[in-house]
């Protein structure tokens, strides 16, 4: 029997280990049959040129240490998922999907392409300027995906 498939937003941030947890309290013991899908989002890699806006060049070992700093991040918030998860339950189903680019627009085209039936992310409370300023992922995300979204807020944080 197939199950729902439900998406978690996952990055370095305390609000969506907090989602994470809470989805696991909430939606899975309801459905044996599920499986979790931990999406990460890398931020886009910077187009290089042979020469920054300054004029200096960028040395191949700085652009190692980039992607090698992007991979670590991805390592580190997924070992920070798993240990979440592997605390509910050794039976869930998991998935681990990793993009790249604008975290809004991929977070929207992976859950289409996963034909995910839920999307969970946490909230990381802005106001209304930084919202108005920085934009809302979790806005964006319930505006324009066609699954129901929760965004989750952690009540420990005002």
């Amino acid at each position: 029997m197939e199950g729902a498939k439900i998406v978690v937003a996952v990055d370095e941030s305390e609000e969506s280990m907090y989602a994470l947890s809470w989805c696991l309290t909430n939606l899975f013991p309801h459905d044996k049959h599920s499986t979790l899908v931990l999406l990460y989002v890398k931020p886009p890699p910077p187009v290089y040129s042979s020469f920054d806006a300054a004029g200096y060049v960028f040395s191949s070992d700085a652009l190692a240490a980039l992607e090698k700093y992007g991979s670590e991040m991805v390592n580190s918030v997924m070992g920070r998922a798993e240990a979440i998860y592997k605390n509910f339950s050794t039976n869930i189903k998991v998935e681990k999907v990793i993009g790249s680019g604008d975290a809004k627009d991929v977070i929207c085209s992976a859950v289409e392409k996963i034909r995910a039936d839920t999307l969970v992310m946490g909230s990381h409370g802005y106001g209304f300027f930084k919202r108005a300023i920085l934009g809302s992922v979790s806005d964006h995300c319930a505006k324009n995906v066609k699954c129901p979204v929760v965004i989750v807020k952690n009540p420990r944080k005002k």
